[in-house]
């Protein structure tokens, strides 16, 4: 199983992901930055696991990212 890994503190919150994947991602009112839905959080660095029919989606997500902040393992 794959897991994608967002680094919350480092984000910039232009918001790619939420507008790529409106269904997985959120841009919080309270700080403006991108929220991982119904991810596990820790310190800042929250993930979630996805199945192997995810993983494409969730790369092009990451990889728009433009502080590379959201990782697939």
């Amino acid at each position: 199983m794959h897991k994608i890994i967002h680094y919350r503190n480092k984000c910039i919150g232009c918001g790619i992901c939420q507008e790529q994947q409106p269904e997985r991602w959120r841009m919080s009112k309270k700080d403006g930055k991108a929220t991982l839905l119904k991810a596990a959080g820790k310190k800042d660095v929250f993930i979630l696991p996805i199945s192997n029919t995810q993983v494409l989606h969730a790369q092009e997500v990451a990889q728009a990212c433009p502080v590379r902040v959201i990782k697939i393992t």
